[in-house]
This record gives structure tokens, C-alpha cells and sequence, in this order.
């Protein structure tokens, strides 16, 4: 174990130096970018793989197009939620671990790693770094953000326990920051977390209640291009949120019984994972 340990923390430093050292070939705005190199301190390799697949730019010119997809707007979206919790959870893991954490049950420690994980994403990352794109104001922002957040934050948390829980139950040492098993541990952690809360991202991007990325490549001249960009990048803001109440297209089923849809299905993997561990 100690030499996979190493080798995951040498790859994981690569990566980081990596992603500092591309920053000009990456146009996205400065919250992602530290976005990518948090998910990538924790997430290792990873977290470059994912970063190269999505924002970096493969030729000068296209980057707006090929951040454009869908699946990559979910992506961005599902990291900026990961690197928010994962500085949380993982600081209330450290700060938990250093003051003796088999003083404190299980529940009780996940309680409050879930706790910290969702205050520092939804008052920090979510709400104050992004306030600007729900018109400035972080008291509009906090109450806009809210259930977005708490929906990714249940994907995350949910990964993180399938894993945390019964890796420190045979192993533990591993619930120490002080050893590198620590560290292992939650860089799979937040992997599986990321894994379950990209499917809640992707919804939350396509019905407009999440941001996606969003390049700061120069605009194009041609006004036809222009219109276009600002479609692919801007198209949930301009519901402003206030979308969730409107039809879909065929006009069968309201925003309001979708977000009671993934709301379920957000508190369901929770539950599973919880279940799954503790009965």
C-alpha cells in the first residue's frame, strides 16, 4: 500500500504542476481554474484527464466550441460542487483526525464532514464566487444556490461514504491525517463522489438550475457566431432560475415535478450508501 500511496501522490504533484503551468491554454474564468487544481490536489491524475478532455483548448480559437457540449458544461459543473465540499469534508476529516477521532462515532463524524462540506460549497463556491451571475447580490445568490448544492452535495457525500466507511473499519490507521492511507483514501473518496454527483450535475445544467463552464476566450466578430456562444454559455442564466416552475417542450410534465424527481433521487443514493455501510 505505501508504494501505491507514493506513486498517487507523485502523479497527483505532476498534475497539479501540469495544470499551473497550461493556465493560458485553459480561457476559463479564475473560480474554475482553482476549481480544476483543487479537484486535481485531491483527485490526483484524474482530475488532469479531466481537464484536458474538457477546458484545455486544443487549438487557438475553438474554445468556446469545444467546451460547448453538454456532458463537459456537467463536467465543470460537477468539479466547481467537488472542489467546494471536498475542502469541507476533508478539512473536517483533518481537524476530526488530529483530535482523536476514536473518541467520536462514525455517524457522528460523517455528520459533520457532511455539514462543513456543504457550508463551505454552498456560502463559498457556489453563492460568493458565482454571485455575479445571478446579478450580483450573494442574499439572491445564497437562496438560488441552495438546492442545487444540497442535490450535488448528496452525489458527493454518498461516494465518499461507500468508500470512507469501509476502508477505515478494516484500516484504522487510514482515518489519521498523519499517514498517507489518509490522503489515498479520500482522493478515491471524492472520485467515487464525483462519479455519483455527475449525473445530478448533468440534469441541473440541462434544466438551468447549475452553471456550467464558460470560456473568456475573446468574442468572435461574425454577430451570427456571437449569438451563438452567447446561447451555448449563457442559455440558464437567462431563465435566471426562475425556470423551475415552466413546462418542458412537450408540455407532459412541469420543472417543478422534475426537480421532486432528482430531489429524490439526490436523498435516494444518500440513503443507499448510507444503508449499504451502516445496516
Amino acid at each position: 500500500m505505501g508504494s501505491v500511496v507514493i506513486l498517487w501522490g507523485i502523479l497527483s504533484l505532476l498534475s497539479v504542476s501540469f495544470i499551473i503551468f497550461d493556465w493560458p491554454q485553459a480561457p476559463i474564468d479564475t473560480t474554475m481554474h482553482m476549481a480544476f487544481l483543487l479537484v486535481t490536489i485531491f483527485m490526483g491524475p484524474l482530475g488532469l484527464v479531466l481537464y484536458i478532455l474538457t477546458v484545455r483548448e486544443p487549438l487557438p480559437g475553438t474554445h468556446r466550441q469545444y467546451i460547448a457540449p453538454l456532458w463537459k458544461q456537467a463536467v465543470g459543473s460537477t468539479l466547481h460542487c467537488v472542489a467546494g465540499d471536498s475542502v469541507g469534508i476533508i478539512g473536517a476529516a483533518v481537524i476530526i483526525g488530529l483530535f482523536h477521532s476514536q473518541h467520536i462515532s462514525m455517524i457522528l463524524n460523517l455528520f459533520i464532514e457532511y455539514v462543513a462540506g456543504f457550508l463551505v460549497g454552498w456560502l463559498i463556491f457556489q453563492s460568493l464566487f458565482m454571485k455575479d451571475m445571478v446579478g450580483g447580490s450573494y442574499l439572491v445568490a445564497l437562496r438560488k444556490m441552495f438546492l442545487p448544492e444540497w442535490l450535488s452535495m448528496n452525489g458527493v457525500m454518498a461516494g465518499m461514504i461507500a468508500v470512507m466507511v469501509p476502508w477505515i473499519r478494516l484500516h484504522p490507521a487510514a482515518a489519521s491525517p498523519h499517514q498517507g492511507e489518509f490522503w489515498f483514501m479520500m482522493s478515491l473518496a471524492l472520485i467515487a463522489g464525483a462519479i455519483l454527483a455527475y449525473p445530478l450535475n448533468w440534469w441541473m445544467v440541462a434544466a438551468h438550475l447549475k452553471h456550467g463552464l464558460m470560456s473568456t476566450e475573446p468574442q468572435t466578430t461574425s454577430y451570427e457566431e456571437h449569438v451563438s456562444n452567447h446561447s451555448q454559455q449563457h442559455q440558464h442564466l437567462a431563465h435566471n432560475h426562475d425556470a423551475s416552475m415552466s413546462h418542458n417542450m412537450n408540455g407532459h410534465q412541469t420543472q417543478h415535478r422534475k426537480i421532486w424527481y432528482i430531489t429524490m433521487w439526490s436523498v435516494g443514493i444518500l440513503a443507499a450508501s448510507l444503508g449499504a455501510v451502516f445496516i
